[in-house]
Formats: C-alpha cells, sequence, structure tokens
C-alpha cells in the first residue's frame, strides 16, 4: 500500500485511489467546501498547464484523474446527505 501525505488511501470502482483527506467528524457542509475549493484548484492548475503547450501529458492525465475522483467523493457527500425517502 502506497502512502500518501496529507490524503486517505481507498478503493473505489476497483481502482486504487486517494482522496483528500477530510476530517471524519467535519461536518459534511464544510467537507464539501473543502473538496470543492481542491476541485476549482485542480482545475485551475490544469488550464495553466494547458494554456502552456509545454505541459506533460502524463502529468495532465494525473491531475484530470484526481479532478475525477474529487468530483465523485463531492457527488457521494451531496448524495449521502439526501434523506432516502419511500412514499
Amino acid at each position: 500500500m502506497r502512502t500518501v501525505v496529507g490524503a486517505r488511501q481507498f478503493r473505489g470502482r476497483g481502482l486504487s485511489a486517494t482522496r483528500p483527506a477530510v476530517n471524519d467528524d467535519e461536518d459534511p457542509a464544510t467537507a464539501l467546501r473543502t473538496l470543492k475549493a481542491e476541485h476549482r484548484a485542480l482545475d485551475e492548475q490544469i488550464a495553466a498547464l494547458s494554456a502552456h503547450g509545454a505541459a506533460d501529458p502524463l502529468e495532465l492525465a494525473r491531475l484530470k484523474k484526481r479532478k475525477l475522483r474529487l468530483k465523485d467523493h463531492i457527488q457521494q457527500i451531496a448524495d449521502s446527505n439526501i434523506p432516502d425517502i419511500t412514499a
């Protein structure tokens, strides 16, 4: 297992990936704000690297995958906040 500073290991969709460290005791709304801020930062970083044209394609691919994992995690938290109502 690989150690990642500032992130936790988890398994999702059959792939090993990392997600940002969010305090388990943290309010879901606060966790969402933190994750969304990181998602925006990654988006800006990807755009800046792409604009230069001399970006490493492998690095861009890694950043894009990380951004997608963040988006999935954000959606997972958002979905867990919606009550399961059976009518």
